[in-house]
């Protein structure tokens, strides 16, 4: 089944002092049913605001037209003046697929927005990206060439004439770029120096279309040209970034000034080190970075993890501690706290959400013993999994870690990410029981006064028992899977801590076991026999070979116990 489609919109904005404009415009957009504000961020010197929203589509261009309604109405682009290039009072408004929709379905919605932005605010429109109409149009560098000064003039020429809206130039709103693409990374690295110029040479160095080819110095010497008589350009370290050098007043700094525009080619922590090795070798030092907007998660944990390489310490930890080590070891917390909550759109997303997982142990047991049928036994056993994931990822952090072990750290360190991955399933099952219940509770609340209404009642009862049943039994061989990890920790892993292992071995039975009886109470109820009976038997072998695999660790741990 095709998951609910959700976009995601950064408009940018040209104020970035005015808190009064600056809160009116976020307020327009939040205004909208459906659409959620996950981070405002604005900058005194570039004068601008990069805002972040999220939601249903067509929830989402609702609130990007109001956004860009307020800005139009409230800023005055004859006024304006700072750091960022920008060619309007919504200088760019990009739509991004977040999930459940193509990158082609977004596309038709930015030019939809756009027709609208056109028509009824009388802005010149330029797409760009992904929802380009013209090649020479998907670069947003290309598209804003010669800024709000330069733009009348540009808007001239019938090569530039806008996709929507007026053809001659809004002075006082501007032009605006509305476009479609993938997940960008606004990113900044500071540099010890206040030079722009000694920045740029840094940047050159890895942006991906690097510097124009120089005989001699590399300021001053004769371009180097091909047979066709254009420069030849040197390439950059990395691919998918774009990069320039410019002096921020407010911290009395320059810096490097990045958008990762394929974080597939190129991770944060790829281009934070580009830039610490070229600023090192050309006598500065990179003092830290800061993200402007939001990031996905993956982004930080890949970061945490490569920075615990070079480390040579083990990378099955908790996504916190990954999360801290990349913000400490990117210094992104130099120029203010680094809140994770506010900065990485997962987290964001799931703020206002209530799960069981967030509860205390307290809390959740209180839950478990309180009337409800639900949370009930199948939350319950799926803890127990996450439970005896958890001790195996223990164990190989602690054999990981262990001083003299130091040539078998990669190993145990995989173990451990194994570990952290079977835990976040298992406690995701947690709260996939509870719901899998409910559903079942609301298949029977359906009407049922008319045929037509039972039909799709029992329709609803039987799609609900299925995910009832199915629920334990992806729960069970989650469960079972923990034992190779286990096993591994009783055989291998640090001796001292090898109860550990046993005892998680013993808490991944009980999950299978408690899963078992929540698929042998729901089987009953599902009228297509062969299906039943395909999951029964499944549910059977799981069982009986997760009690040989919990018997086998648990002696194995019970004879190293006696040896020590």
């Amino acid at each position: 089944m095709r998951m609910t489609p959700v976009i995601e919109c950064v408009p940018n904005f040209s104020e970035g002092r005015n808190t009064r404009v600056i809160e009116a415009i976020a307020n327009a957009m939040k205004q909208v049913e459906g659409v959620k504000l996950l981070d405002v961020d604005p900058g005194k010197a570039t004068n601008r605001t990069v805002m972040t929203i999220a939601g249903p589509p067509d929830r989402v261009i609702e609130a990007a037209f109001q956004g860009i309604s307020q800005a139009a109405a409230l800023i005055d682009m004859r006024q304006h003046s700072g750091e960022h290039p920008r060619m309007g009072a919504t200088d760019v408004c990009p739509l991004i697929p977040v999930s459940g929709i193509t990158m082609e379905e977004t596309a038709a919605y930015a030019h939809q927005l756009a027709r609208r932005v056109g028509e009824s605010l009388n802005i010149p429109v330029f797409m760009y990206e992904s929802a380009a109409t013209k090649p020479d149009r998907k670069n947003l560098a290309t598209v804003r060439a010669g800024e709000y000064e330069g733009m009348a003039a540009k808007m001239q020429s019938d090569a530039w004439k806008p996709d929507y809206g007026p053809t001659a130039f809004n002075e006082r709103s501007g032009a605006t770029a509305i476009g479609a693409r993938d997940f960008l990374i606004a990113y900044n690295v500071n540099l010890n120096t206040k030079s722009v110029r000694r920045a740029n040479s840094v940047a050159f160095d890895i942006r991906e279309k690097g510097r124009v080819k120089r005989t001699g110095h590399p300021v001053t010497g004769e371009i180097v040209r091909d047979e066709a008589g254009e420069p030849v350009r040197e390439e950059g370290v990395c691919k998918g970034v774009k990069a320039i050098g410019w002096y921020i007043e407010e911290y009395g700094i320059a810096q490097v000034s990045m958008n990762i525009t394929d974080i597939k080619q190129t991770a944060l922590h790829t281009a934070f080190d580009a830039c610490f090795d070229s600023a090192s070798g050309r006598g500065m030092r990179v003092t830290g970075s800061e993200l402007v907007g939001l990031v996905p998660l993956n982004v930080m944990l890949d970061a945490g993890r490569h920075y615990l390489k070079k480390q040579q310490l083990s990378c099955g930890v908790s996504d916190r501690e990954l999360i801290h080590i990349a913000v400490k070891s990117m210094g992104l917390d130099e120029f203010g706290p680094f809140d994770p909550d506010k900065k990485i759109i997962e987290y964001l997303l799931e703020a206002d959400s209530k799960k069981l997982v967030d509860l205390s142990l307290g809390s959740f047991s209180e839950e478990l013993a309180s009337d409800s049928p639900a949370p009930g036994g199948g939350s319950a056993a799926a803890y127990a999994g996450a439970l005896a994931a958890s001790l195996g990822a223990m164990v190989a952090n602690l054999s990981a870690n262990k001083r003299g072990w130091e040539a078998k750290y990669e190993g145990f360190s995989n173990w451990a990410l194994k570990g952290q991955e079977g835990r976040k399933t298992l406690l995701h099952m947690v709260d996939e029981d509870n719901n899998a219940f409910n559903a079942i509770m609301e298949a029977f609340r359906l009407p049922k006064g008319t045929d037509q209404e039972k039909q799709i009642r029992s329709a609803a009862i039987q799609e609900a028992t299925i995910r009832a049943t199915y629920s334990p039994l992806n729960l069970m061989r989650q469960s079972f899977i923990q034992f190779d990890l286990l096993e591994a920790m009783a055989t291998e892993g640090n001796p001292n801590s090898v109860s550990d292992a046993g005892v998680g071995a013993i808490l991944a039975f009980g999950a299978i076991e408690g899963g078992w009886l929540n698929v042998m109470i729901n089987i009953g109820g599902i009228k297509d026999k062969a299906v039943a009976a395909q999951i029964e038997a499944e549910a059977n072998g799981i069982l009986q070979q997760g009690k040989e695999r919990k018997e086998k660790i648990v002696k194995q741990v019970a004879g190293t116990i006696e040896s020590l």
